[in-house]
């Protein structure tokens, strides 16, 4: 099954009450795809079908009057595609899971 890396960033007005709330839902959708590499920025490895789960939920939760999402697909994965400066939060997708 094809995997694909991608980055998903947003910009969620929080100047109304009900921001925050969607700013933390956002968050948390992403979350449960990927990891948190900035403050608003997820890298995620996902399948096509994950992909389309993943953003039908988030759709569903911003006000595209108010808020912004952008998705990236990383063509060739994150590293052919990525170059970091300064601290890097990552943790490779692929790596054993430690609990």
């Amino acid at each position: 099954m094809e995997r694909l890396d991608i980055l998903v960033t947003y910009d969620v007005n929080v100047t109304s009450a009900d921001g925050q709330t969607r700013l933390a839902r956002v968050a948390k959708v992403c979350k449960n795809f990927g990891q948190r590499v900035q403050m608003s920025v997820f890298e995620c490895r996902v399948t096509r079908a994950q992909l389309e789960d993943m953003e039908a939920k988030l759709l569903k939760i911003i006000e595209p009057d108010k808020d912004s999402l952008r998705i990236y697909t990383l063509p060739g994965g994150r590293e052919k595609c990525l170059r970091v400066h300064g601290q890097d939060k990552y943790t490779d997708f692929d790596d054993p899971l430690v609990v």
